[in-house]
């Protein structure tokens, strides 16, 4: 079996132990540790130990603090906070490019849902804060588990490539536009915090979605895989419902997970890249998890998943915007610089 189908496989059953033991244990906001546990499984190389699990855990606890401080500064001085919280976003995009830090996100996540929480009510805090850590525990435990059943043989040794130096300038650039993608939620969602929740995390995966491609084939990434997740959405939906159950919720999300993962390790051949099937996997997560919820509190089912899709097409058209505008006042500036620079050395 190839590596492609190894992978494939083991998200799809590391996605359906997720979903057990979120909704089967009743854990809180459920669908958001689907989404940490998706984002390590999506994760490339080997798994995650379970020792560094626990570590990224207490890095979430220790987040805590940071959101509770946070809360207060953007409540009575919201420009301060802003601006804080633009450079923390900054800072985490740019080191995550240099690292390459598959993980990004998540820490992107912490950063950005925490204090928004606060904003609405300080109990959200803590209660959000663990479920990202529930989320990144549970992600390792079943990344090992799914690794266990279909394990990858050891790599040949390969004589160590020379060290190459991160381009450090691309990294800034990459960095200040996944910020300027995020930022306008995370305002809109402090105004509004209930509603845009869902709309930052799925900023949050466009940002650094947005980091990976360039102003070609910015819309059909972007735009394209928010479509594409709202169709998976759609198809887990219509599948759930001849059938309300755990056991057909985990089913249904797997056979998507083996669907959209075979394209995104390889396993079946695809014209979209990886970022796309991963996004797409994680936008009908976003969709999914409040319909569910909205369908147990009585409320419209239809009206809901409307209104999100059309928030999350309309963010991820305003990220398409944002790329193509940066990237062609990047291309353009290297060609000012030379015409300034031929008319100063002109008698």
């Amino acid at each position: 079996m190839a590596r492609g189908d190894k992978a494939a496989l083991r998200l799809t059953i590391g996605l359906g132990l997720a979903v057990f033991v979120a909704y089967g244990l009743g854990l809180q906001a459920p669908f958001v540790v689907c989404i940490m546990a998706l984002l390590v499984l999506c994760k490339p190389g080997p798994p995650l130990p379970m020792l560094k699990s626990l570590v990224i855990a207490g890095v979430f606890a220790g987040l805590v603090a940071a959101g509770v401080l946070m809360v207060p500064l953007l409540e009575h001085y919201a420009a301060a906070g802003v601006l804080l919280t633009a450079v923390l976003l900054f800072g985490l995009f740019y080191f995550g490019q240099l690292r390459a830090n598959p993980l990004t996100t998540v820490l992107v996540l912490a950063f950005t849902l925490i204090p928004v929480a606060g904003v609405q009510e300080q109990a959200l805090v803590g209660v959000l804060a663990e479920t990202l850590a529930v989320g990144v525990l549970v992600g390792g435990a079943v990344s090992a588990a799914s690794n266990a059943i279909f394990p990858d043989p050891p790599a040949p040794a390969a004589r160590a490539a020379p060290a190459t130096e991160p381009d450090r300038e691309n990294a800034r650039w990459v960095a200040g536009r996944g910020t300027l993608i995020v930022m306008p939620v995370f305002v809109l969602a402090l105004t509004n915090p209930s509603f845009y929740m869902a709309a930052i995390m799925k900023t949050v995966a466009l940002g650094q979605q947005a980091g990976e491609t360039d102003a070609r084939h910015a819309g059909r990434e972007l735009v394209g895989s928010t479509l594409m997740g709202a169709l998976i959405a759609l198809a887990v939906w219509l599948g759930l419902s001849l059938w309300p159950s755990l056991w057909m919720l985990m089913l249904w999300l797997m056979a998507a997970a083996l669907w959209a993962g075979s394209a995104l390790f390889g396993a079946r051949r695809s014209r979209f890249s990886p970022s796309f099937w991963s996004n797409a996997l994680i936008t009908s997560l976003i969709l999914l998890g409040p319909a569910i919820e909205d369908s147990a509190s009585g409320k419209s089912v239809l009206e809901g998943a409307v209104m999100r899709t059309i928030l999350f097409v309309g963010v991820a058209l305003y990220a398409w915007a944002t790329v193509w505008a940066l990237e062609r006042w990047r291309t353009r500036r290297p060609r000012a610089a030379a015409v300034d620079a031929l008319l100063e050395e002109s008698p």
